[in-house]
């Protein structure tokens, strides 16, 4: 049996080609949309891809069924409870999917979504002890998937929690202890609140460390799921209902387009919205007025998904040679209106010299003055409410990073304005969107909290 875990650290997602080495017959779990990467391992092992299984409808990343499909004809897979706009293989309960001796077994696990499945993987098809179970979003390294997604569609986060119970609770740790346990996702993902660096796991481990996996009433695990769970990013609502239509393609060589300084310059003055991927600190330095800084070391594609909107026109500004990973990065999550990207910008950007500022950034003790003046600026929070725990500057409004775009009304435009996170990246990213939204004196701490903290 071939088995490769394909993993992207921007999304904290998992993808995975699974094929029998003999009959070389393979399916693609959970992928991404730019599938070159399955499709060259494919290749280079001699296999065929004949179907695309999602555990879900995912909403954190823009799924690669519908390209995996146009490029190999395989059939796409979902749980029976969905519906698409294109042709799908509903999967049910029991049902049995032969690569030649690797067998697939499909287990119905509703919870985070009521079409949710996961999927049995046996080397031999007569095998009492399954090699792994591809979990999807069901169960997590250290945690399950939240039910809460889901709320404002109709179906309560009440309703998928006790869903969540069976299958986690009644089915899943029915597994044999010895199953290896493949999730579609890791820490940092927002589709869940304490999942683990841990990339696989057992079943066996699961049921003695998860907090979630230990025996308990169906209310008290309802309680425990929905509980503290962080906002999720705006745009899951977008990629949810996406990944059930027809759509578009994603097209590499269409999305990487270079643009000259002036067609750069003219785009930008119709309004389309500078995406600058660079440090906080080169951001600082310089940078177009309105851009959002969005730096791409980090979680680039969820976090431009909290601070833009996938209507909004886009223009790439990237560090050098990257310009490309940040598109890609952009459409993995749907976000498909980008105009191009500023060719050559170390050289290319002083050309617009007149379009750029600075960005004021305080040291911790510039923000301890300014706090003991008579007009103290105002500090907002934009850490999760889990990191809040671990300290906080007295009297700073809370607005996670998420939270920020749907709640700029509730900050004045009248008053300084300080944010913070932990280590200053996505206080930059909040900073840079007040400032496109017109307020005008506005700064980040450097360092973040930790920089408070150590001098406390």
């Amino acid at each position: 049996m071939f088995f490769a875990q394909y993993y992207l650290d921007c999304l904290s997602q998992a993808s995975y080609l699974i094929a029998d080495e003999t009959t070389g017959r393979a399916v693609v779990v959970d992928p991404r949309r730019d599938v070159d990467e399955y499709l060259a391992d494919a290749e280079a092992y001699g296999f065929t891809v004949e179907a695309v299984l999602n555990t879900h409808f995912h909403a954190d990343f823009l799924a690669g069924h519908l390209e995996l499909a146009a490029r190999t004809g395989a059939w796409i897979g979902y749980g029976r409870r969905a519906e698409t706009e294109y042709p799908i293989r509903h999967l049910a309960e029991g049902e049995r999917i032969s690569l030649g001796e690797v067998t697939l077994e499909i287990l119905e696990t509703p919870g985070h979504t009521p079409e949710s499945i996961s999927v049995l993987v046996r080397e031999r098809a007569e095998d009492a002890v399954p090699y792994g179970v591809l979990t999807g979003d069901a169960l997590f390294i250290g945690d399950v998937g939240r039910p809460d997604l889901l709320a404002s569609s109709g179906v309560t986060a009440e309703e998928l929690g006790r869903m969540l119970y069976e299958s986690v609770q009644g089915k899943l740790m029915a597994l044999p202890d010895e199953t290896r346990v493949f999730p579609a996702h890791g820490a940092g993902s927002a589709c869940g609140k304490n999942l683990s660096t841990e990339r696989s796991s057992t079943i066996g481990a699961q049921r003695a460390t998860n907090y979630a996996c230990a025996p308990m009433a169906e209310q008290d695990f309802v309680a425990l799921v929905t509980a503290g769970q962080p906002a999720a990013p705006s745009y899951f609502g977008y990629d949810a209902t996406l990944n059930r239509q027809e759509r578009e393609l994603f097209d590499a060589g269409r999305a990487h387009r270079p643009l000259t300084v002036a067609e750069f310059r003219a785009a930008r003055a119709a309004g389309a919205v500078v995406v600058d991927a660079r440090s906080p600190q080169e951001f600082a330095a310089g940078h177009l007025r309105g851009a959002v800084n969005i730096p791409a070391d980090g979680r680039f594609a969820e976090q431009a998904g909290a601070v833009l909107t996938p209507q909004a026109e886009l223009l790439v500004l990237a560090p050098e040679c990257r310009a490309a990973e940040v598109t890609t990065r952009l459409a993995r999550i749907g976000f498909d209106r980008t105009a191009g990207h500023l060719a050559e910008p170390e050289a290319t950007l002083p050309e617009l010299a007149d379009l750029l500022t600075p960005a004021s950034r305080l040291t911790a003790d510039q923000l301890r003055t300014a706090l003991a003046a008579d007009q103290p600026p105002l500090m907002i929070d934009v850490r999760s409410c889990a990191e809040r725990a671990e300290g906080t500057v007295e009297g700073a409004l809370h607005i996670a990073l998420n939270e920020l775009p749907s709640r700029l009304a509730e900050i004045p435009t009248d008053r300084p304005v300080v944010l913070h996170c932990a280590g200053g990246h996505r206080s930059s990213i909040a900073a840079s969107l007040l400032r496109r939204h017109g307020h005008t004196d506005v700064s980040d701490l450097l360092g973040g909290y930790a920089a408070w903290a150590a001098t406390c």
